[in-house]
């Protein structure tokens, strides 16, 4: 904004300045506009390739077939008390056992659940150094 040599700023430099910032408002504006366009095409191909878009315009998930979580009739541990009933039985073996018993997982980890589960559950005995039993309750 210009100033006078008095310091004193007139109505007609207001006028100006609210005029050239008015210009730069419809500029933008104009371009914000070109670029939503943009976005809308940009969202439209995303979905296509299947894409969800969140409500904050982040890319949430690609949609596919995915995989299913298995369903067991029994849980972890009841299947571990069948499988461990008077026997005794290294972690490893207890993790094969179950699962040739019919317990589906999809864990990497597996051993490591059932040795958490054996460790918690007061249906489980350590016997030796990481061999377990079904306590005789």
């Amino acid at each position: 904004m210009v100033r006078s040599r008095t310091g004193i700023v007139t109505i007609e430099d207001i006028k100006k300045e609210v005029a050239k910032r008015q210009k730069m408002v419809d500029a933008l504006a104009k371009r914000r506009s070109r670029l939503l366009d943009d976005l809308g095409e940009v969202d439209g191909e995303l979905r296509r390739l299947g894409a969800v878009i969140g409500a904050n315009g982040r890319i949430v998930a690609l949609t596919g077939p995915g995989r299913k979580r298995p369903r067991n009739e029994m849980n972890l541990a009841n299947s571990l008390a069948k499988v461990l009933a008077n026997k005794a039985m290294s972690v490893t073996e207890v993790a094969e056992a179950v699962q040739e018993a019919g317990y589906a997982t999809t864990s990497p980890n597996f051993r490591t659940i059932v040795n958490q589960t054996l460790i918690k559950d007061r249906r489980f005995k350590r016997v030796s150094r990481g061999r377990y039993t079904a306590s005789k309750k």
